[in-house]
């Protein structure tokens, strides 16, 4: 009988550790890796770690031999021989092999980890480039945030894309230049660790501004190394960066990072643009597994610049695509951030995250797009200024339950922002010095409180993704132009989510996404309700597949609908409000990423995109600037006998740059290089833009101006052009 019991204590004990295995994964130092991907190869059941390194896995036997992948270490394989399984990983060479594309509901987190791998970002342009079909455009000397695309719309500078770094918002609402104008100067690229992005409104965590997409940008926690970078070039470029370790053990890390731009540009009247930035971390991870991080950042900038110049004035032979009508354009503008994190760890399945933030912002633009078209004498030059305060917490507790049918994660959050604008101003100006009449003036706070429910549902090979977010605004508006009058409004709105994610295999997913976002409007038209579209809604849906086709090939597809109940725009330039009505955008997201052999990697992204204004008459119902056709690729080399380097090509088609689609934006197709050879602790490096010296135009709009020499007005396309051939030359010292 002694025997008997024995027996069925054993039985027992190996019943209930077939049923679930629990562990922890991590690197040097004992870090934690998030979404390490574990497979038990005898029923091929998965799991991934969370942000905790934390994981836990059913039906797991005694000797059944799990796989560990991460992409960037050496995969391992263990042989489960009790309830628990901690392990450490190695960094390793980047192998597409390792890549698992099923890893959660976000279909791109695979591409965006195979780029930032292939191909680091080592300046301020390629940041937003990372994001598959996203362009960009600088029209105003270096300094101003660059005029974004994606998806069919034209996103000014961020009225419907969702941009944050350590979860602090990068977006400025009831900005002076553009609602959503999103600065992201103040980064240091070469401190990115890690880009997350996705598009469409399905991502309850993700709020205002998210309805073509959103961008999150992690920065790095600790640095493997010092370095000193310097690097020069045409016209007059110099680049000097210092990346200093001061502390890098296991219980914490600490850094300072500075960097320093210059340039003349390539235009005849010099940009004279200087930028400064400043950037300290410190990072803590105590015995408890609870993580303390805080974050310092400080930027600087000032530019002149030759601002959107007319094609006719280029035809006529009065400038050249160089020159300038109003040289005196340009601004300056500053940012301050200090980003508190805190994560708790209370156990192996719930932790809590909390952050909070401060900003202090300053801006001050000068522009002229319309020449002497409204002042014949003085010219139409404007002024945008404000200054800002951004006030920012959050709390987001994670939750993760099992039972025997399926595996359930929750996600609650809340939040809570301000913006308080002092003075924001348009005026028009003469030479930046004289002002000669103040067309919009006064005080902006503006609240966006928020909290958000996210489930997931794993029932192995399904997960379903249901979740809900709700917002309130409160707008407030001093008018310093009537009296100091005091006008404020509230509204709120609900954002409910629904996704599907079907796992073939580690190698195959399909997906359904289904979505509401929203993006505000600016609190001076809100209040003077201009419009009854305070928070209009987008509706949007993606049907897809990601696919690791063979071990060194992912692709990835979507087929995409997205609906706005009001594309209005805030015209900043003019203080006025454009609602252009109810809007549909479709399309096709096509990706490639193949990996050629052990140093050579190829990639490919291409999008079609179809958008009209649905109550326009047909022919009169196009989306100014809005892109039709995008194509990007490259190819890169990593570690080849010390060498790296990636040949990278960009392709925009023409597309309407009106309603009536009878003023044409021109296409361009460019092409940029770099290489680097790596010999001991240094690194010397060549950069090159468009290595074939193509005339092409970054920007353009379809603009009615008038020069000082004309009796009546013209409308055409004024141009920002692009940078001709450039080469810069690098050499960085690591210690």
């Amino acid at each position: 009988m002694k025997i008997f019991y024995v027996i069925l204590l054993s039985l027992c004990s190996t019943s209930l550790f077939a049923q679930v295995l629990r562990g922890r994964i991590t690197t040097t130092g004992n870090v934690a890796l998030e979404n390490v991907y574990l497979q038990n190869q005898r029923n091929k059941k998965h799991a991934h770690t969370n942000e905790g390194g934390f994981f836990l896995m059913k039906d797991v036997k005694t000797g059944d031999s799990i796989r560990v992948t991460l992409l960037g270490y050496s995969p391992v394989t263990k042989v489960a021989n009790g309830a628990g399984m901690n392990i450490s990983l190695s960094p390793s060479d980047f192998q597409l092999d390792e890549v698992v594309v099923s890893k959660g509901v976000n279909h791109l987190s695979s591409v965006a980890a195979v780029d930032i791998a292939t191909t680091p970002v080592n300046s301020s342009q390629e940041l937003l480039r990372k994001v598959p079909g996203l362009f960009i455009g600088q029209h105003a000397g270096g300094g101003k945030a660059e005029q974004l695309f994606l998806r069919g719309f034209d996103l000014d500078h961020g009225t419907d894309i969702n941009i944050s770094v350590d979860g602090m918002p990068v977006n400025m609402v009831s900005h002076a230049h553009g609602q959503g104008y999103a600065d992201l100067h103040f980064l240091i690229p070469e401190l990115v660790e890690k880009i997350d992005f996705d598009k469409g409104p399905y991502h309850a965590d993700k709020g205002n501004l998210a309805t073509a997409g959103y961008v999150a940008f992690r920065t790095k926690d600790r640095l493997e190394n010092s370095s000193l970078t310097l690097e020069g070039g045409k016209f007059n470029t110099f680049k000097g960066l210092g990346l200093i370790n001061l502390v890098n053990d296991a219980k914490q890390a600490a850094y300072l990072a500075g960097s320093y731009i210059k340039t003349d540009g390539p235009f005849e009247a010099s940009q004279d643009f200087k930028r400064l930035n400043l950037m300290g971390k410190y990072t803590r991870l105590f015995n408890n597994l609870d993580r303390l991080s805080f974050s310092a950042m400080d930027f600087n900038s000032s530019w002149l610049a030759s601002g959107q110049i007319p094609q006719r004035a280029v035809d006529e032979g009065l400038i050249s695509r160089f020159g300038a009508i109003d040289a005196n354009e340009g601004g300056k503008t500053s940012r301050t951030n200090l980003n508190l994190q805190y994560d708790k760890f209370i156990n192996e399945s719930t932790s809590l995250k909390s952050s909070a933030f401060y900003s202090r912002y300053d801006f001050e633009l000068y522009s002229n797009f319309t020449f002497f078209l409204n002042d014949p004498v003085n010219g139409d030059q404007i002024k945008q200024k404000e200054g800002r305060d951004i006030f920012g917490l959050q709390s987001v507790l994670n939750k993760k339950y099992s039972s025997s049918g399926a595996d359930y994660g929750i996600q609650f959050g809340a939040g809570l922002r301000t913006d308080q604008v002092k003075d924001i101003e348009l005026s028009h100006t003469l030479n930046r010095s004289t002002t000669l009449e103040q067309i919009q003036f006064g005080d902006v706070n503006e609240i966006n409180a928020y909290s958000f429910l996210n489930a997931e549902i794993d029932m192995g090979k399904l997960l379903i993704n249901p979740a809900v977010r709700l917002d309130y605004f409160n707008f407030k508006y001093i008018d310093h132009l009537n009296g100091n009058f005091i006008a404020h409004t509230g509204k709120a709105t609900l954002s409910p989510k629904l996704n599907f994610l079907y796992n073939q295999s580690k190698d195959l997913q399909f997906f359904l996404k289904m979505g509401k976002g929203f993006h505000s409007n600016d609190s001076r038209v809100v209040i003077a309700q201009t419009t009854q579209q305070i928070l209009p809604a987008a509706y949007g849906a993606d049907l897809g597949v990601s696919w690791k086709a063979a071990p060194r090939l992912i692709l990835n597809a979507a087929l995409w609908y997205l609906y706005l109940q009001q594309e209005f725009v805030y015209v900043g330039d003019e203080g006025v409000i454009e609602p252009s009505g109810r809007t549909s955008r479709k399309g096709i997201d096509f990706g490639l990423r193949y990996q050629l052999n052990d140093w050579f990697f190829l990639n490919g992204d291409v999008t079609y995109n179809h958008g009209r204004a649905l109550d326009e008459a047909e022919g009169a119902n196009y989306i100014p600037l809005a892109p039709s056709f995008t194509f990007t690729g490259g190819l890169s080399m990593k570690d080849l006998n010390n060498f790296s380097g990636c040949i990278k090509v960009r392709y925009l088609a023409s597309r309407a740059a009106n309603e009536d689609n009878s003023i044409i934006a021109k296409g361009y197709f460019i092409t940029d290089a770099n290489m680097n050879y790596t010999w001991n602790r240094l690194t010397f490096g060549v950069t090159t833009e468009n290595i074939f010296n193509r005339a092409w135009n970054e920007t353009q709009f379809a603009t009615e101006s008038r020069l000082q020499n004309e009796s009546l007005p013209v409308e055409e396309i004024h141009f920002t052009p692009g940078t001709p051939f450039n080469i810069r030359a690098t050499v960085s010292v690591r210690f």
